[in-house]
């Protein structure tokens, strides 16, 4: 059977990116020449810029040099040059005939996010990330070139800075922007990412791609978001398939009527589509992904730190599928590239910015050893340090990874999670990974699926954390649950266990708080900056009045 010129086109073009692609792990062998020769030719074009000039950029001739001019440092310290280019001021940070696509918004939880200048050079070498990426999934799933994918994705103009650039998510730009022969795989135009409100966009997602039996591919940044669509789409399963049945877009969903307009012609009526959804709800007595969608192949999502945690749950709503992670990333820069299933480890992007690393027991040292990629140790765990062509040099983004071996020169990471998401109160150095890893081990020791929940302290005579689950969780569960993870807690972290059997810290109670509270919590923190998709919710908080906080949401 002949294939379609469009899909000719993408195979053409898949055997094209495999050469790069081939070029690229081969050039991990040569890691630590091109991470300095590319730190160094940055530092010579941005010598005459504000910071190069604060800095001393046109007397560092070696990374021993550009270490000595250069610490170590937060956002806080580069903040001021990039107030400065948001005012329009570019030379602070960039040559002057830079073109400054975007400011990408951090998903953290202060009043002010944190704003990445997104550079051309940036998207281009974020871009670039992401055709590694997906050049290895389409050399290992080619019939996904013939079959749609579906991605949620957040937007990238949700709001302007004085000078007029956009402000919002890197991914929804990329999305926006992708090739012709690779954007009309997707099943969603890219309008629909405008749409701000979170239950509007998947609902809108859903109606699209279930009048479709061809989707192959999911991508969204968090498994849990894969679990709400789920669900969402079993709930609204009447309203779904008469929608699809008719042709329309029920009219009750917060849509901006721009939106509306441009999918009309997406809007078909679909009798024969809707009569094989009704027969799925009837059989199964369900509407979900795995039914919907039989020939389903690969889930690409984020697979390391808190978030593996509903990973178990996936098979009940999309079936025996494989699971990719897409890579360690952030508005601050793309920092791996997985090329293999069911693992988070990626080989480190080292074409695009320089790396240094803090191993872990040298976190909280006065003069810390910073190693080179290639210096790293495997089975040890470091801080990443970047500098990028967004203007972040030295940049400390507290992420926690764990070498896991080599390509060649260049280290295989997996994420485990931010240093922030950390608790000291006497000594015990709780993390999150090991929070993560008890009550892994808890919920299988008790024959138990997973469950949304946060470890947090409170403080009076003495330290105590508590389990936060909400009402509906594992009811009738709280002695089992409290004594398991205390035990499994101990076992993972000697000194919070020392510090238990000494009565330094008080034995860990579960805490319930109402049911609808980590929905609650998700858009508290996500609708001002439309990035509902890649929430991660916190496992682990540091936060002695979190549960106060969590009880006001629902005031």
């Amino acid at each position: 059977m002949s294939l379609h010129p469009m899909t000719m086109l993408r195979h053409s073009m898949l055997r094209y990116k495999m050469g790069r692609l081939q070029r690229y792990l081969d050039g991990a062998n040569d890691a630590r020449r091109i991470q300095r020769e590319n730190l160094l030719e940055r530092i010579r074009r941005h010598a005459d810029t504000a910071f190069g000039r604060d800095h001393g950029f046109a007397e560092i001739r070696t990374l021993e040099d550009y270490r000595r001019q250069v610490p170590i440092a937060g956002y806080d310290a580069i903040r001021p040059y990039v107030d400065r280019v948001i005012q329009g001021e570019t030379t602070a940070l960039f040559p002057r005939e830079t073109k400054v696509v975007m400011f990408a918004t951090t998903s953290g939880t202060t009043a002010h996010p944190k704003m990445i200048p997104v550079t051309e050079e940036f998207y281009q070498q974020y871009k670039a990330g992401w055709q590694y990426w997906g050049t290895g999934v389409y050399r290992d799933y080619p019939h996904l070139l013939q079959m749609k994918s579906l991605q949620f994705s957040s937007h990238w103009n949700v709001t302007q800075t004085p000078s007029g650039a956009p402000c919002g998510n890197i991914s929804g730009l990329a999305a926006e922007t992708r090739p012709f022969y690779i954007g009309s795989l997707f099943v969603l135009p890219a309008c629909v990412i405008q749409i701000t409100e979170h239950l509007a966009k998947h609902y809108t997602a859903l109606r699209l791609s279930l009048a479709t039996d061809r989707v192959g591919k999911i991508v969204t940044a968090n498994p849990s978001t894969l679990i709400e669509v789920a669900k969402f789409a079993d709930a609204m399963k009447e309203s779904l398939i008469r929608d699809i049945h008719d042709g329309t877009l029920t009219g009750d969903q917060p849509i901006p009527d721009a939106i509306r307009q441009q999918l009309r012609s997406r809007l078909k009526a679909n009798p024969r589509r809707a009569r094989q959804l009704q027969q799925i709800a009837d059989r199964t007595g369900h509407l979900y992904p795995k039914d919907a969608w039989p020939d389903l192949t690969l889930l690409a999502v984020w697979t390391g730190g808190s978030v593996g945690i509903y990973l178990n749950q996936l098979p009940e709503y999309y079936g025996d599928v494989q699971i990719r992670d897409h890579g360690l990333s952030a508005s601050e820069g793309r920092m791996t590239v997985p090329l293999q299933n069911n693992t988070p480890s990626g080989m480190l992007d080292y074409s695009s910015h320089h790396f240094e690393f803090i191993p872990e027991s040298q976190r909280d040292a006065a003069d810390p050893a910073v190693l080179e990629a290639c210096d790293l140790v495997e089975g040890e765990n470091y801080f990443i340090v970047l500098s990028t062509a967004s203007g972040l040099y030295r940049y400390d983004i507290h992420d926690l990874v764990r070498c896991d071996g080599f390509q060649g020169q260049t280290p295989l990471l997996s994420f485990l999670n931010k240093g922030k998401n950390f608790c000291s109160f006497t000594g015990e150095k709780l993390s999150e990974h090991q929070v993560m890893q008890a009550m892994q081990q808890t919920l299988q020791s008790l024959g138990l699926k997973s469950c949304t929940f946060t470890l947090a302290p409170t403080l009076s005579q003495r330290p105590r954390y508590h389990l936060v689950l909400d009402e509906d969780s594992l009811p009738n569960l709280c002695q089992q649950l409290s004594s398991e993870m205390q035990n499994q807690l101990a076992s993972v972290n000697c000194e919070y266990a020392d510090k238990c059997a000494s009565g330094r810290i008080d034995p860990l109670q579960v805490t319930r708080v109402p049911s609808g509270t980590w929905e609650k919590l998700r858009l508290d923190k996500t609708s001002k900056r439309g990035n509902f998709e890649e929430y991660k919710h916190p496992c682990l908080t540091n936060d002695p009045k979190f549960i106060e906080r969590l009880r006001t949401l629902h005031q």
